[in-house]
């Protein structure tokens, strides 16, 4: 009777921790965490927390999101890797990035390719952009839910002013490692130095490198005023980013849901990039009572100086049609 008893009991137990199992795949795949290099006090933090509470009020919490701020789940290419093996992972991320699986996306970071949230938007809502966004589904197993997070224009972070490229030469500078953000420091006159942005401070404070280039809200979130004097505003890079997930992860979940998450992930990325044009302002104000320098400066010698970046990296007919959109 023990023995019988004994074999119930290890079989309810295996039972049961199978249905613990399953129970915790159902929920993990109803589950989604986004990563961020962002600090919570960033407009696009705020986006998120709009889309983790808008996504669960749609679904009635069938679907519910995590963020984590501060890449605490790893590198962008780390994160992607994962999306890529089927997590339940998703990343904000730039084009550059992507550009490694569809060559495409490369050119949302092309220097000067649009100005100002209303313009690169009218390219990443576009026919051709979803024709991207397909690629990269076939050949990385990415999925797009939405590319409209703006994050303001990039401007150079020296300890020196700058008015022209020939100011930067023998400058290292740190810049994202993805060939158009290198082609470019590099055609502006700077040296690209690719490091984390987690590393930039560090960096900066111990002279591994001696400058950086950065959009106001990341600047001032990684307080970047107390290790560099003077912010040029070149406005070289339009940074827009897009929250990338895992079609197989995507995929597994009821159409319903996906419909919801994409929809509330575009509209919070335009909640966000609004945000983000509201903010640019009173932070300038706030870094230039901290003491930094804010220059204005003619772009043309810089514009000038970018343009080959196009044709060097295979670009120059791409452009072209991005040009149209934008017409």
């Amino acid at each position: 009777m023990r023995h019988h008893l004994s074999k119930r009991m290890f079989g309810a137990l295996v039972a049961g921790a199978a249905l613990l199992g399953l129970g915790a795949a159902a929920q993990a795949q109803h589950q989604l965490n986004i990563n961020t290099a962002l600090t919570r006090d960033d407009p696009i933090y705020k986006g998120l927390e709009r889309m983790r509470d808008e996504v669960a009020k749609r679904s009635n919490n069938q679907l519910t999101i995590r963020i984590f701020p501060g890449s605490q789940l790893g590198k962008d290419e780390d994160v992607l890797e994962q999306a890529r093996a089927g997590a339940n992972v998703a990343v904000v991320v730039d084009g550059g990035r992507l550009a490694v699986f569809v060559k495409e996306f490369g050119i949302l970071s092309a220097p000067y390719v649009a100005s100002g949230f209303d313009g690169i938007r009218k390219v990443v809502t576009s026919p051709m952009f979803e024709e991207w966004a397909g690629q990269l589904r076939k050949a990385s197993g990415h999925q797009v839910l939405s590319f409209n997070w703006w994050q303001g224009e990039r401007h150079l972070l020296t300890n020196k002013p700058i008015k022209l490229p020939a100011d930067l030469a023998g400058v290292r500078l740190r810049t994202p490692g993805a060939p158009v953000w290198m082609e470019t420091i590099r055609a502006m006159g700077a040296t690209p130095t690719p490091l984390a942005w987690g590393e930039v401070y560090p960096a900066l404070q111990q002279k591994v490198i001696d400058a950086a280039e950065a959009q106001h809200p990341a600047t001032f979130g990684a307080r970047l005023y107390e290790v560099t004097k003077n912010l040029t505003k070149t406005g070289h890079f339009n940074l827009i980013t897009g929250i990338v997930t895992s079609a197989q992860w995507f995929d597994k979940l009821p159409p319903d849901l996906q419909k919801i998450l994409r929809e509330e992930s575009l509209a919070a990325g335009d909640f966000a990039s609004r945000l983000t044009q509201e903010s640019l302002a009173g932070l300038e104000e706030q870094m230039k009572a901290k003491g930094m320098a804010i220059a204005e400066i003619d772009k043309a010698p810089f514009v000038e100086a970018t343009k080959g970046v196009y044709e060097k990296l295979g670009y120059a007919d791409l452009k072209t049609k991005v040009d149209a959109i934008l017409k």
